[in-house]
């Protein structure tokens, strides 16, 4: 009976160990071998991977460092979670090796007319549940930061979802969008990987050295079930129309008889080269 009592000990032990494990959000996957850049202005170089670990260094962001390995050490802050990487970097002409926390370098960066534009988390905040106002969720905050060396010229915030919306992310440059004044349009996306997690895109337009962001695009869906999708359309897509960009929402439900209702709306801003508004 002793036995029996320890065996159902440690096996209960070891299933609490599996529930508190913890993984890193896709989008904080680095290749090995690869380049990549800090986000986090003053991020911490450290010895090895930890945040009790000695302080090697610090760097500014835009950085450039190269993914050495990754390491199997996780560190979870609000809602982002990510491995520690071990990187090496030049410094005042000396080559450099430390750890970094991959949530401190860029999901995305991009490089345009002479510019950097570097996508990255920056915060873990809680809101009210719209649907339930006594509830808190956390919600990540994502920024693009338009970059000149190591100098900031402008920066955009936005946000991105809980945890769970983090598992796939892209960061591009579209320059086939006619608007006034804008050389061309940089497109953020994070999305999750199951039926009922959504995804987010977020439009930036570039006017000069300034970033405007557009309003936040949204969708989701859950298999056959129902959906909810959103986009813009812009002058020179089908149905645009000068000077101006429109928002289009569609989403579907079924009913217990399996019957579709859909239900779709559209919205026209007007762009004056400078700001948008409702139209």
């Amino acid at each position: 009976m002793k036995t029996f009592f320890t065996v159902l000990f440690l096996l209960t032990l070891q299933l609490l160990s599996a529930q508190q494990e913890v993984y890193a959000n896709g989008i904080f996957s680095f290749e090995e071998n690869k380049p990549q850049k800090i986000f986090t202005d003053g991020t911490r170089i450290r010895r090895s991977p930890g945040v009790n670990a000695p302080v090697l260094d610090s760097l500014q962001a835009n950085h450039q460092v190269m993914v050495l390995k990754k390491d199997e050490t996780v560190l979870k802050l609000g809602e982002r979670t990510a491995n520690w990487y071990k990187i090496s970097y030049l410094k005042n002409d000396k080559n450099a090796e430390g750890y970094v926390w991959g949530g401190n370098l860029c999901i995305g960066y991009r490089n345009k007319n002479g510019y950097d534009f570097l996508l990255g988390l920056t915060k873990t905040v809680t809101k009210k549940d719209p649907q339930f106002p006594t509830e808190a969720i956390q919600q990540n905050i994502a920024a693009v930061r338009m970059m000149e060396g190591n100098a900031v010229l402008d920066e955009v915030s936005f946000e991105t979802g809980s945890g769970e919306s983090l598992s796939y992310g892209t960061f591009m440059v579209e320059s086939n969008h006619k608007l006034k004044n804008v050389e061309f349009i940089l497109k953020a996306t994070v999305s999750g990987e199951a039926c009922g997690i959504p995804g987010y895109d977020q439009y930036i337009l570039c006017t000069g050295k300034k970033l405007v962001a557009l309003p936040q695009l949204m969708s989701v869906g859950d298999a056959d079930v129902y959906y909810h999708h959103e986009e813009f359309i812009f002058p020179n897509d089908k149905g645009g129309i000068p000077d101006a960009f429109i928002f289009k929402m569609e989403e579907m439900e079924r009913d217990e008889k399996d019957r579709e209702k859909k239900k779709k709306s559209s919205k026209a801003y007007r762009w004056d080269g400078t700001a948008y508004k409702p139209k």
